[in-house]
């Protein structure tokens, strides 16, 4: 069953800073890391449910992208009913946990 894959504006803040750092440091690589990640979150169509529960929340789900040390969590909720996958945060691994602010 495919689902539709809503990216919120929280998660494209997140996409533009985190591109934005990676660009700073490392311009040849940024446009393939940022190529790979929206491949990666639009798996979510197909396979939703593959993701772990997200320590801090276990209503909600993330997937891992990239390579030690340089791993980000894509984090996101289901909407079975209406059949959506919502993107909530791309983060990098290393980050403290979530809090009830973000």
């Amino acid at each position: 069953m495919t689902f539709r894959v809503e990216v919120t504006e929280r998660a494209i803040g997140d996409l533009r800073h985190l591109y934005g750092a990676i660009a700073a440091r490392h311009v040849p690589v940024v446009a393939r890391w940022f190529n790979g990640l929206e491949a990666k979150v639009a798996t979510l169509a197909h396979h939703h449910g593959r993701g772990l529960p997200v320590p801090e929340d276990a209503n909600l789900r993330q997937l891992l992208y990239g390579r030690r040390p340089h791993v980000y969590r894509i984090i996101y909720g289901i909407d079975e009913g209406r059949r959506i996958v919502h993107v909530l945060h791309i983060r990098h691994g290393a980050r403290a946990a979530m809090t009830g602010e973000d």
